[in-house]
């Protein structure tokens, strides 16, 4: 399979060739939905908290006497159906995170990026890089380009220009290609790949493949 690349100009800039085995896959939502409940699972803080019986700081000493009141038998004021009681089945500080095999996890960014090869929805750029770090020279190019809604993977490093006046943009990602992840790549319309992130994504899948 070819890409056409183009410039952050809109020329062309030749094509690049990538692996079916990466790109050529048909799309599995399973997969995908499993990615996605992974990765927001393991961004949770997990560090909500509430004062249960043993927490709260009241008395101890028996409300009333256990018998002759006519009323119900208590012990404790921090029992939870008193005000200013503890609250019972409240949440605990817990990881909420859980485990995905790693084979399922690489499996998974093969399929985002299938599916977005499927919606027509990659662009391939020759190289992400700014003169100036100006947001509205940027925006309009992007215009040009027909990009709006998008995730920009570059390579290995940011280009420092480009990374400043992309930041200001709504509805644009920009990372590094090691931080390419199946949510960010669902969550937008579009993909933007340099050429050094495709050559990258394919070198660490048959990385893979030959272990």
């Amino acid at each position: 399979m070819d890409f056409n690349v183009t410039t952050l100009d809109g020329k062309a800039s030749g094509k690049v060739s990538v692996s079916d085995a990466v790109f050529g896959l048909e799309p599995r939502a399973d997969i995908l939905a499993r990615m996605v409940r992974y990765q927001l699972a393991k961004r949770r803080a997990g560090t909500h908290a509430v004062q249960n019986r043993a927490d709260v700081s009241r008395t101890g000493a028996k409300l009333y006497k256990q018998k002759g009141t006519g009323r119900a038998r208590h012990s404790s004021a921090r029992a939870p159906q008193f005000r200013g009681g503890g609250r019972s089945f409240g949440p605990l500080v817990r990881d909420h995170g859980h485990d995905l095999p790693k084979k399922v996890r690489a499996m998974a960014l093969k399929h985002a990026l299938s599916a977005k090869v499927k919606a027509d929805a990659i662009v391939v750029v020759d190289d992400l890089v700014a003169k100036d770090p100006k947001t509205a020279a940027l925006k309009g190019v992007l215009a040009k380009l027909g990009i709006a809604d998008a995730l920009v993977i570059g390579g290995a490093e940011l280009d420092r220009n480009f990374s400043l006046a992309a930041r200001n943009i709504p509805g644009l990602d920009v990372l590094p290609v090691q931080g390419i992840n199946v949510y960010d790549i669902m969550r937008r319309e579009k993909l933007v790949l340099s050429k050094s992130a495709v050559e990258a994504l394919e070198a660490r899948f048959s990385e893979g493949a030959a272990k």
